[in-house]
This record gives C-alpha cells, sequence and structure tokens, in this order.
C-alpha cells in the first residue's frame, strides 16, 4: 500500500501468470481484421508493380476502357513524396513517390493503383496496363554499392550511402600485446518479416465530420495518422486512423506504406470506400524486406581471455527508400552503440554504412539491429576460444560485466540498469552435460555446444531517440482511465496490441493499483480518436512505458475515488485506502465499492462531498522513467546441435534460455513471447533468405521457396527465468518482446561451428542452411 492509500496487489495483479483476456474472441473467430471489413460500395485495389530494379519511367499506356480506373503519381493532384530524413549528421534524404515517377528503383515499386469491384477485376486491370521503361544498371549487393564507380540509385548524390557512422581510437598496439587476435567476416541474409496477417488498409471519407477514415493493420496509428497528414496535406484532427486486431506485426505494421498513401487518396477522390489487401506475393518481394548485414569484426584478447578491443566494419543494405517514420539508418546507426553489448571492453573503433541499393526498403524486424550484432560479436567470442583453448563459456565470463558493477556505462554511452549476466551465463551451462558432449565428439559424433549472450535494450526514451535523430521522438507515454456508472474501468492506450497479451496485462496493473477484478478492466486502444497520442508499439517498450502510464492513471483515478468513497464513509481523506476493489477505512470498519462511488458520481450526485474535483473518474496519467537510457534485459541461449555431414542438415537437440526480465508482470506472457521470438529466431539462423540476382530480381516469391520454421523445426526448450528489478521503472519491469529473436543465430551457428570444428571447418554466413554447411565442409576438404 502505498502512503496516498491507492495500491494493492492480488492473485491478478502484477506477477500473476493470469489467462490472456483477449485470447476469447481469436480462438472463437471473433477477431475482426481489416479483411473482415466491407462497408456497402467498396472498391478493391491491386498495384501495378515494377517488373525491373532500375530503370527510367518513360510512361504507363491505360486500357482504354478503363483508363478512370488506373491512376498513376500523374493523377494524385497534391500529394507529396515519402521523406523519412534523420537528424544525424550527413544523413542523405530520399523521397520516395507514393506511386513511381520517373523512375523505378526495385522491384515490386508501385506504379498505378487499379480500382475495381473485386481484387480479381483490380489484378486484371494492373495486368491490362503496359509499361515503357529504359532498364539501367542495377545495384544489387550492399558491398557492391560501396565500390567507386557504383550506378547511382540517387543520381543527386555522389555514392550510394545514406549515412556513414564511425568511432574512431587508435588500436595499433594491440597485435603486440595481445595473446590471440581473430578476424571474421560475416554475413545476414535479407528476410521478410511474414505475420500471420499482411498489411491490409481500409480508407474511406466521412463527410459528415468531413474526416478521413483509414483502417489499417498497423502498430502506430498515430504515427500512420501524423505520415498521412504530411503527405496529403490534410490537418491531423482532419485524419482518423483506426487499429482493428493485428496478425502479428514484428515492426513491419510499423511503417507508413506507400499503399496507405494512395487509398486514402482514392477515397477523397471516388467518395467511395477503398480497400487493398496485401497478399502474399507483394509481402515477400516488395514490401517487407528486413535485417541483411555485413560485418568484418577483428577482436583482440590476452592469454585469459580478457577482451583488448574490438574493431568492425559493418554495412547494412538498406534498400532503395529511407521508411517512415524510422529512417533507413535505424540498424546501421545503431550497430556502433550496441556492439561491446554485454562485456567490458576497454577499446573500440568502428564504421558503419547504411548502404542504397536496388531492392525495396530496409524495415525494422523483431530485434531490429541487435540480431545481427550478437551475430557477430558471439561468434567471434567463440572464434577467440578456440585460438586461446580455453571454453566459450569461460571466455564470456571474465569478460561480462559483473552484477556489482551496476548500474554500468559502458565505453559508448550505454547504461545498463541491473543485473547478473555472469549467473546467467552459469545458469544455462548448468542445463547441459558438457563431458558427455564432449564423449559423444570424440565417439565420432558431429554434435556441438553454442552459447550466446546479450542484452537488449527496450523502453528507451526522449534522449535516447534524439540522439540517434529519429524523425519522431518518444515522450511521456500516456494513458487514460475512466470508471463508467456501473464500475467498469476502462484504460485507453495509444499503444497497439498486436499478439503481445497488452490487453491482459495492462488490465493486471490496474488490478495492482485499484483492485478491481481483471474481468472488469476493458482496455481500449487502436483508435485515434479515443487514445491518447503515443508513437506506439515498438522497441519492447509497451509493458514500461505503457504499464507506467496505466499505474499512474489509475493512482490518480483512486486519488479522486478515496475523496468521493471517504465522504460516503463519514470519513477523513487520510482515514481511509483502496483494498480488494473498494474504498475502505483504515480502521477497520466500513466499506464502499468502487462501483458504488462510480454509481453515486454518474447517478445520485446529490451525495457528492463539496468541493469534490469536477474532473469526475475520469483522468490522464503519463509516465517516463527517470533516467530514460531504456532498460537491459538479458540472456543467455544455449544449444546442442547435431549436423549430418552428408546432407548438411542441422538438427536441434536441446534448447534452453535463461532470460532476465526484470519483474515479469505476466510470467506466462513472457514465456510467449520468448518462444515466439525463438521460433523467429530458428528461422534466422536456418531457414529464411530472401536471395536477390543480379539484375535485382527477388527469388523467393511463395512460401516454398521462402522458408518458414514450424513446430517440427523448432527444439524442446527450457526457460529459466531470473528477475532483476530495474530500478528506474514502476514496478521493475524490463522490456522483453524482442529477446527471444536476437540469442538464436549466434548460439546456433556457435553449436555448428562446435560440431564442424574437428573437419576445420566453419560456417559465418546466414542462415546456415545444408548448402552453406556442406560448402564449408568441401571447402575445409580442399585445404
Amino acid at each position: 500500500m502505498s502512503p496516498d492509500g491507492v495500491g494493492q496487489g492480488g492473485g491478478q495483479g502484477v506477477g500473476a501468470s493470469l489467462l490472456r483476456k483477449e485470447d476469447a474472441r481469436f480462438l472463437h473467430g471473433r477477431g475482426r481484421y481489416v479483411g473482415d471489413i466491407r462497408p456497402a460500395g467498396l472498391l478493391e485495389v491491386a498495384f501495378l508493380r515494377s517488373p525491373v530494379a532500375h530503370a527510367r519511367l518513360l510512361g504507363v499506356g491505360k486500357p482504354a476502357d478503363a483508363e478512370a480506373r488506373v491512376f498513376t503519381m500523374a493523377d494524385l493532384a497534391g500529394v507529396g513524396g515519402i521523406r523519412a530524413a534523420s537528424a544525424l549528421p550527413g544523413f542523405r534524404v530520399s523521397e520516395q513517390s507514393v506511386l513511381a515517377s520517373g523512375k523505378l528503383r526495385y522491384v515490386g515499386e508501385a506504379i498505378a493503383a487499379c480500382v475495381a469491384s473485386s481484387r480479381a477485376a483490380a489484378e486484371d486491370l494492373a495486368a491490362a496496363c503496359s509499361l515503357d521503361y529504359e532498364e539501367l544498371p542495377v545495384v544489387s549487393d550492399m558491398l557492391t554499392a560501396r565500390a567507386p564507380g557504383a550506378p547511382l540509385i540517387h543520381e543527386h548524390w555522389p555514392d550510394n550511402a545514406f549515412l556513414e557512422t564511425q568511432r574512431d581510437e587508435d588500436l595499433s598496439d594491440l597485435d603486440g600485446i595481445a595473446a590471440a587476435k581473430v578476424t571474421r567476416q560475416l554475413r545476414t541474409a535479407r528476410q521478410c518479416m511474414v505475420p500471420m496477417e499482411g498489411r491490409g488498409v481500409l480508407a474511406e471519407w466521412d463527410p459528415r465530420l468531413e474526416q478521413l477514415v483509414v483502417t489499417s493493420s498497423t502498430q502506430q496509428p498515430h504515427i500512420i495518422r501524423s505520415g498521412l497528414s504530411e503527405v496529403l496535406g490534410l490537418d491531423e484532427g482532419s485524419i482518423r486512423v483506426i487499429a482493428p486486431d493485428l496478425g502479428g506485426g514484428f515492426g513491419y505494421k510499423g511503417i507508413l506504406l506507400p499503399e496507405e498513401i494512395a487509398c486514402a487518396w482514392l477515397a477523397m477522390r471516388l467518395e467511395r470506400p477503398v480497400r487493398w489487401i496485401e497478399d502474399r506475393l507483394e509481402h515477400l518481394t516488395a514490401n517487407a524486406n528486413c535485417r541483411e548485414h555485413h560485418y568484418v569484426v577483428t577482436a583482440w584478447a590476452d592469454r585469459n581471455g580478457r577482451l583488448l578491443g574490438a574493431e568492425v566494419d559493418a554495412t547494412v543494405d538498406s534498400g532503395a527508400y529511407s521508411s517512415y517514420p524510422f529512417s533507413a539508418c535505424l540498424e546501421a546507426a545503431q550497430i556502433g552503440s550496441i556492439f561491446p553489448g554485454p562485456y567490458t571492453l576497454p577499446r573500440f573503433r568502428f564504421r558503419t554504412v547504411s548502404a542504397c541499393t536496388n531492392k525495396p526498403p530496409i524495415l525494422p524486424y523483431r530485434g531490429v539491429a541487435r540480431t545481427g550484432v550478437c551475430y557477430a560479436l558471439e561468434t567471434t567470442m567463440d572464434a577467440l576460444a578456440r585460438q586461446l583453448g580455453i571454453s566459450p563459456a569461460r571466455i564470456r565470463e571474465v569478460n561480462l560485466v559483473p552484477p556489482d558493477a551496476m548500474p554500468y556505462r559502458n565505453l559508448v554511452g550505454k547504461v545498463f540498469d541491473s543485473g547478473d549476466y555472469p549467473e546467467a551465463l552459469r545458469r544455462a551451462v548448468a542445463h547441459f552435460d558438457l563431458d558427455r558432449i564432449a564423449a559423444r565428439q570424440a565417439a565420432g559424433e558431429c554434435v556441438g555446444f553454442g552459447l550466446a549472450v546479450f542484452c537488449e535494450q527496450g523502453a528507451h526514451g526522449t534522449s535516447v531517440y534524439h540522439g540517434w535523430g529519429i524523425p519522431f521522438v518518444p515522450g511521456y507515454e500516456q494513458a487514460m482511465a475512466r470508471f463508467t456508472p456501473d464500475g467498469v474501468l476502462e484504460i485507453r492506450t495509444g499503444l497497439q496490441n498486436h499478439g503481445q497479451g497488452m490487453e491482459t496485462t495492462f488490465a493486471q496493473v490496474a488490478h495492482e493499483v485499484l483492485g478491481v477484478p481483471a474481468a472488469r478492466v476493458r482496455v481500449v486502444h487502436g483508435d485515434t480518436a479515443l487514445t491518447p497520442y503515443s508513437t506506439g508499439t515498438w522497441g519492447s517498450r509497451a509493458a514500461v512505458m505503457g504499464g507506467g502510464a496505466v499505474a499512474e492513471a489509475c493512482r490518480l483515478l483512486g486519488e479522486r475515488a478515496l475523496a468521493i468513497g471517504a465522504s460516503l464513509l463519514q470519513a477523513e481523506p487520510g482515514g481511509v485506502e483502496i483494498s480488494g476493489g473498494a474504498v475502505r477505512r483504515r480502521d477497520g470498519g466500513a466499506e464502499v465499492t468502487l462501483e458504488e462511488v462510480a454509481r453515486t458520481w454518474y447517478r445520485r450526485p446529490q451525495n457528492l462531498p463539496r468541493g469534490v474535483d469536477p474532473g469526475g473518474l475520469e483522468v490522464t496519467g503519463g509516465y517516463r522513467p527517470d533516467p530514460d537510457t531504456g532498460t537491459h534485459s538479458y540472456a543467455c541461449h544455449a544449444v546442442v546441435a547435431r549436423v549430418d555431414t552428408e546432407t548438411g542438415e542441422v538438427v536441434l537437440e536441446d534448447y534452453v534460455i535463461v532470460e532476465d526480465a526484470g519483474q515479469m508482470l505476466n510470467p506466462m506472457i513472457v514465456d510467449g513471447q520468448v518462444l515466439g521470438g525463438l521460433a523467429q529466431g530458428v528461422g534466422t539462423a536456418l531457414y529464411e533468405e530472401m536471395p536477390f540476382d543480379a539484375s535485382g530480381q527477388p527469388l523467393a516469391g511463395t512460401l516454398a521457396d521462402y522458408l518458414v520454421p514450424g513446430a517440427a523445426e523448432l527444439p524442446a526448450t527450457r526457460i529459466d527465468h531470473m528477475e532483476t528489478p530495474s530500478p528506474w521503472t514502476r514496478f521493475g519491469q524490463k522490456g522483453i518482446g524482442e529477446s527471444g529473436a536476437i540469442g538464436p543465430p549466434a548460439a546456433i551457428v556457435n553449436a555448428v561451428n562446435d560440431a564442424l570444428h574437428r573437419f576445420g571447418a566453419e560456417v559465418m554466413d546466414l542462415p546456415a542452411s545444408p548448402a552453406r554447411v556442406i560448402e564449408a565442409l568441401e571447402k575445409a576438404r580442399a585445404r
């Protein structure tokens, strides 16, 4: 109980494994997605898309009998381009036309919007259009893009780089004092997010309110509204964005898409509802590319394995345009700041490049830059350990930030709030019989053990994103709380639920503060007309920022309820408290339920005390941690993998995750987030790849070509939780939404390389597919 009498826990509050409230509608088929909404007079849109990666667009031929139903950029009068500029020095701005104009810069770029009464008819219309274009040399690889004399994708730029960042430090003396030095060149594949539901948008004009209503499958309704306002030239008050149920997000649904803008314009022009539903081909080849990195890493260590320094040259393939709102440099610009990871690295030098290529714009995907950085760093740590002849666990233990150093500020300014990283490592290793694994190796089995330790900075706030130059900067997260006349507690948040159990978690937070049963808490989200402004759900921030805001709003609401309850109980304001969903006298006397308090305010105002707050039982609370540099959850992933040297197949025999999310608001939801992330991490490690040929053509247009792991490909997994509360957050919770996806590629490939070590083979590029495993073995045999 807090001194003001507001706040109490219970079996449904913080720390309880409460079943998810929202699952009932999903499991019974009552979810409502963009594809389920069909207003009267609906028109469907299909987009004519570029068949080539780089060309001068000379003209679009429209069918003579359907010219009025095909729209190009020349028709979109008054519509601007998409500009996602970073404030970081040296960033080069690209402007993306809503529909391509003058030049085509990647396969799948939208050229014309074709409108018909059905999607099939709209696709037929697109197929009947003709294109006149002059092909140009293609830049299909990020390293080629960096080469002198490479064809320019944006002719007014001097080269194909959105941004370069660097940190200089003299490392020339390390060769003479280090006992071990390794250099590795690594590459991660270009991927797609593949949520169950792709993007979709339905736009219609409300003539009564003179308002554009856009229903979109988005994680960031308020940010999408801002983007639409900027490009369409409308004030934000005349735009309403609604996000219904989402079938997954993973970062992809936090981006303003050209298709959203085109549909919005068409709805206003045609005065009819207009809808576009992304199909899987569009998703894979044109819209959802992510996570393509290249690293050259050099690291030095002393004879005990302690790191002396590291150098990184990293390139990220950012595609042809900068995506709104995160920009083209979100990944590369982070690499330098997060590469030291959980270690006490004393010296560090880096250079990063956000390369521009003839590919779709890169988008943020669960884990963002951390998955690639963890892969580069952790495989390098194993290489150092092999050179020194010490165990992978030992080299990590001597370098991990110790618990007595917390809070710890590293050499690039990251501040770790709390935790015991060495203990997480020890716990993970203790789950395995390493002697038995060694015996299997000695007997000739191709089996290996792999580790990866990492931290996930989440819920970072104003100071961090202002420093990164992001086009929008999150501030105080707000939540609204109010009682309805019958005592239901309604929570309104600008954050968006897309599968992470937010409706349940926020109900638990409200119960923790006010004692209202979770079943009597209604969480409203996904509508800019109803909810407070928010930058949305991304960056593992909802539980920390949203949870803190809900708690503050409920605290303020509780103070108002206390004043009314004290009057009804004929008690002094300081003589009552909220407990169990009621206002009770502290002396153990009578109580009045919060339902009765609400009924009094709304229906029996004659019983209200004199001087009652006229604002009533509806409040808005804001929250931002202090400091706002973010929480650092962390984990150690450990895995045993078996490799078939004839086929190259990798089988994951056992998997352990030791995870510290601080105070878990709902342990069952945390488990779900970790396991879901693991599935995506296994995909990154072993299966998922969107290849492009030299002409910039995508080569995986279906799920038969783009491999996504299913239940049969996932290992039996044990999760061991540690709970080291953050000293900076409302309940000690830390952001955890991306963690499960960060560690698997590094841990799995380290296990594969441990198995292949006796052959002198090593896999460096992701995914560690059978072809790449066999190639590594053949190269080793050739040597």
